[in-house]
């Protein structure tokens, strides 16, 4: 009896344990195509397809210290681009996807092939209405350890205005 008991438990454990493992691949492939439909839709310009795939209170944050925007100012700027009929092509070459405990949350690493190169994305999806929405992105280009100070002196004029706009901002 002891033994039929153990079966039956360990049986249950283990079959819950893959239908758990089952669901996360699922969800994992789910977020992959998100993420891959939109950076196809901003390849193909297709406007109404990429926006779509954010989630209202979206933020995209590019590679300029500038580039910190809410869904609207982002639609605003993209909008020529994408009217020229290509906004611009990234690849994902590499993908990281993790989720909360909830299952309502994912967030990922990819590094991409890009126009620019290699760059990075990170971000965040959140699941509403059982459908992954990007909430956040974060575009930044990689640079070689080994050309770091070569693009440091070339920003440092530039981000240096910057930085002094910000320390003043930041005390008022």
């Amino acid at each position: 009896m002891k033994n039929t008991f153990l079966s039956i438990f360990l049986l249950l454990f283990f079959s819950s344990c893959a239908v758990a493992q089952n669901r996360t691949k699922q969800e994992e492939l789910q977020v992959n195509t998100v993420l891959d439909a939109w950076h196809k839709a901003a390849a193909d310009a297709q406007f109404e397809t990429y926006f779509d795939l954010m989630s209202p209170d979206a933020i995209f944050i590019g590679t300029d210290a500038s580039e910190n925007w809410n869904k609207i100012n982002f639609k605003a700027y993209a909008k020529p681009h994408f009217d020229k009929g290509k906004a611009w092509s990234f690849t994902a070459i590499e993908r990281h996807v993790f989720f909360d405990k909830t299952g309502k949350f994912a967030w990922f690493d990819e590094l991409l092939s890009t126009q620019m190169k290699v760059c990075r994305g990170s971000g965040v999806l959140v699941k509403t209405g059982g459908k992954w929405k990007i909430q956040q992105y974060v575009l930044s280009m990689t640079i070689p350890n080994e050309n770091a100070n070569e693009v440091i002196k070339i920003k440092t004029p530039l981000e240096d205005i910057v930085i002094n706009k910000l320390k003043v901002k930041s005390k008022q």
